[in-house]
């Protein structure tokens, strides 16, 4: 019998981002890029916050108010109306209930769903500076600190979606391994996928996060295998630069001294330097490198996550 396509990974979205007819009044902000594009990836569960607590549609709009760190949300027009424990108590349980997602993307600017920069408004009528966090998004993110979590605007940004889809699929083969059993071994093993990938994000927290496997054998599992993740997602957090990606590919192109020629090399070289200088994308250089890999394999090479952290179908590097 044939076999089965994998299960899609599956992402939490703001109900509104997929087209559906949620918001306060009647609307939606449907996001073509996750609805079109990203849906032909992932497994979308879509959620609304204020619907799912008994907001009706249409409805009066809410509001933050008071201090950023800990705001309330109020109605617009009825002020006696707080849904700040339930929008908080929603994304808890949210968080509790959707345990296999690996990722979460939210409506920005919204007081229920937005993740940063969420209008707080004070008592002249104005609204603070900076801003805060919508509610359900604060409690949804306090209750699973490692879930890879972004804005729908930011991911417009290819590189800020590059960098989010490359931690959701981080998040995924970790949940994987936890799955089937977490050793020392297995962890060595995932930390080792993730050299490169680390080295191009955040080269110093790869340092850190090697010397905190070098200890594995002095300290147990169960308590440095979460620490050990919850370093790594922050790490992942960063974005890579030219810079570093350039750094990465060097390191990638010793492992290749000693199979090719002169001219190889220079061809090589030359494309990382265009790509240094911002002449071609991340792309090129890396599909050169990969074309010589599968030449003359490497079996070190061959399982790090950095040559293909995300399928390629998704086409992520082509606009770094």
């Amino acid at each position: 019998m044939p076999s089965s396509p994998p299960r899609l990974l599956r992402i939490g979205i703001s109900a509104c981002l997929l087209g559906e007819p949620v918001r306060f009044n009647g609307g939606h902000k449907e996001s073509r890029l996750c609805s079109e594009v990203l849906a032909r990836h992932f497994e979308f569960v879509p959620v609304c916050p204020e619907v799912a607590i008994g907001l009706g549609t249409p409805r009066e709009p809410i509001r933050l108010v008071g201090e950023t760190a800990n705001p309330r949300a109020l109605g617009t027009v009825n002020r006696e109306r707080d849904v700040s424990e339930a929008l908080a108590a929603y994304g808890r349980g949210t968080a509790a209930q959707l345990d296999d997602i690996c990722g979460y993307i939210l409506m920005q600017k919204s007081p229920s769903c937005g993740m940063e920069r969420v209008k707080v408004y004070q008592p002249d009528g104005r609204p603070a500076e900076g801003g805060g966090r919508g509610l359900f998004a604060a409690a949804l993110m306090q209750a699973r600190p490692d879930l890879p979590v972004e804005e729908d605007g930011r991911l417009n940004d290819p590189v800020l979606r590059e960098n989010f889809l490359t931690r959701v699929f981080a998040y995924a083969e970790w949940q994987r391994l936890r799955q089937t059993g977490l050793t020392r071994q297995a962890l060595v093993g995932y930390h080792s996928r993730y050299k490169y990938q680390l080295m191009a994000t955040h080269p110093l927290q790869y340092q850190a996060l090697g010397r905190l496997i070098a200890g594995l054998g002095r300290q147990p599992l169960e308590e440095i295998a979460p620490r050990y993740f919850s370093q790594l997602m922050e790490a992942l957090k960063k974005t890579a630069t030219r810079g570093t990606h350039s750094n990465v590919l060097q390191h990638l192109c010793g492992y290749l001294k000693r199979v090719l020629s002169a001219a190889e090399k220079q061809e090589l070289q030359q494309l990382i330097d265009q790509y240094r200088q911002g002449t071609v994308p991340l792309v090129v250089p890396l599909t050169l490198i990969k074309h010589h890999f599968r030449r003359h394999p490497d079996a070190y090479i061959a399982q790090q996550a950095y040559l293909q952290p995300h399928p390629e179908a998704l086409g992520l590097r082509n606009a770094l």
